[in-house]
Formats: C-alpha cells, sequence, structure tokens
C-alpha cells in the first residue's frame, strides 16, 4: 500500500487524555490544526477536555493569538474511536503497557489503515508495536510537560518510511520543538540514560551516599540539570520508571536491574507527585 505523508497536519487524533495526551492534544491546537482526543470512559474524556482547556487558558495568558473560543471551536473529545476517521495523525498515549497498546493500536486501525499512528511510548519496541497493523507507524516521544519541552524524540521503526521520516520531523519543528532521530533500540537515547541516570541515584540514597536532595543538587549545580534525577523520577512517577526499567533489564541485562529501595517504595504507593511523596512529600 502506497502512502503520502504531509509535511503540514490538518486534523490530528490523540488517543489517551491524561497528562501527556492532553499536552500533545494542547501543542497541536497551538499550530491550528483541529484536534480530536479519545479516552476510555466518559469521566476520563471530560478530564481531558479539562486538562486542555485549563493549558490553553494558560496560553493565552502568556500572550498566545486568538481566543479561547476559536482554540476550543477546533478540540472535539470523546470516547469513540471512529472520531478519528479521515484524520492524517492519530498519536497513542496510552500507558506504557504493551497490550494496551496492542488494543490501542488495533483500534486505530479498524478505523482506517491510511491514518499514521504516532506512539508516545518511552521505552517500548516501536518495531514490535507497528507489527500489530498494516498503519504506518513512527514513533513521537513527548515529554513532560509538553508545553515547556523542546524536546521529542523521533524514532524509527523498521517499517517506517523515509517519506514519514522526514515528515515526522516537519510536524516537529510546527510544534517549535526539536526532533532527535534514533533507531528502534530498547530505551531509545532519553529513557535509556536518564533511567540509567536515575537507577543510580537511587543507589546512592538506598547505600546512605547522601540525601536525595543533595545528589539532585549535585546534578543541577555541578551539570546544569534542569532538575535532578530523584526529583524527575517523582515527577514521572516511581512506578513507571519502575515498569521501565524492568523492561530495559530484560532487554539489556542487570545494569539496568531495580534497586530494591525502587520496588519497596512503589509497593508503599510511594509514587512521587501523583501519590503525594516519593523522594519528596508533596502532601503539603
Amino acid at each position: 500500500m502506497k502512502h503520502s505523508f504531509p509535511q503540514e497536519l490538518h486534523r490530528v487524533g490523540v488517543l489517551g487524555g491524561g497528562r501527556m495526551g492532553a499536552g500533545i492534544a494542547h501543542a497541536f491546537l497551538a499550530t491550528g490544526a483541529e484536534v480530536t482526543v479519545v479516552d476510555i470512559n466518559d469521566q476520563a474524556a471530560q478530564a481531558a477536555r479539562e486538562r486542555i482547556v485549563k493549558a490553553v487558558r494558560g496560553s493565552l495568558d502568556r500572550g498566545a493569538e486568538g481566543s479561547e473560543d476559536s482554540w476550543l471551536e477546533r478540540l472535539t473529545v470523546g470516547t469513540d474511536k471512529n472520531l478519528f476517521q479521515d484524520h492524517q495523525l492519530v498519536v497513542e498515549a496510552v500507558p506504557e503497557s504493551i497490550d494496551l497498546k496492542k488494543e490501542a493500536f488495533e483500534g486505530i486501525s479498524r478505523v482506517s489503515p491510511e491514518i499514521v499512528i504516532a506512539t508516545n511510548t518511552s521505552s517500548l519496541s516501536v518495531t514490535d508495536l507497528a507489527s500489530f497493523v498494516s498503519n504506518p507507524v513512527i514513533g513521537l516521544h513527548f515529554f513532560n510537560p509538553v508545553p515547556a519541552s523542546k524536546l521529542v524524540e523521533v524514532v524509527v521503526a523498521d517499517s517506517t518510511p523515509q517519506q514519514l521520516l522526514e515528515s515526522a520531523k516537519a510536524w516537529v519543528e510546527a510544534l517549535g520543538k526539536t526532533a532527535v532521530v534514533v533507531k528502534d533500540a530498547p530505551g531509545f537515547a532519553s529513557s535509556r540514560l536518564g533511567v540509567a541516570i536515575a537507577l543510580e541515584a537511587i543507589r546512592m540514597v538506598e547505600e546512605g551516599v547522601a540525601s536525595p536532595r543533595d545528589i539532585d543538587n549535585a546534578m543541577v549545580l555541578g551539570y546544569k540539570f534542569p532538575v535532578g534525577p530523584l526529583e524527575l523520577t517523582d515527577i514521572v512517577g516511581l512506578d513507571v520508571r519502575l515498569g521501565i526499567a524492568e523492561y530495559l533489564e530484560s532487554k539489556l541485562g542487570e545494569r539496568f536491574s531495580p534497586p530494591q529501595l525502587m520496588k519497596d517504595m512503589v509497593a508503599r504507593g510511594e509514587l512521587g507527585r501523583k501519590s503525594g511523596r516519593g523522594f519528596y512529600n508533596y502532601e503539603d
């Protein structure tokens, strides 16, 4: 099947309206595209809409052009994947589970095998995900928070056409971000390096080398990290990073074995910001 990949996007879908999905939807709205967000049920869809509306208002407060109505009239939020009919691109932003992503890919493909599917996975094989469908597939790994981050990791699956890669780089540029192209290897570039640093920082806490704050300050002040590896782990979620570490361990070996402290914190429900406690206390 021969596909044509436009350099400009007019209708974009996002499957999954959590923090990442809502941020991605907001980013495409800012380019002037029509954006459709689909989530699992009415409650999740309403929460997604509220996140996007809040982000739009923030953009307008910072001087973005247009009115709230002119932005939101291009936004559709619902629970039916058939809303993606006639869309050029759908970005999959469901949780980091191969089973959930397989279901997501197959659901999008049933709407149309012509839709380009971009996965926001941070570690899973894009080639493996692409094998579930006949659609053209590429990885677009956005970073949290999406509006502030200037990076999108463009991950090339074995089946990704060169023309799609060139179009994807143009889409990222239209978002005001920079594309970093990587081949489909476990953890890509960013997750592999980021998790490696985070795991070593957690081991240092576990061994009593230094406090979380001092470890983070060492990286922020000494290496110009915008945020320390432990605070970033709290932002991402310890459970999310544990899942990535376990996946990387299965693919790359014991150097990615998660520390026992990390496992214990997740078991206690200390997941970071979203639970109120991680390496830092957010309950207040």
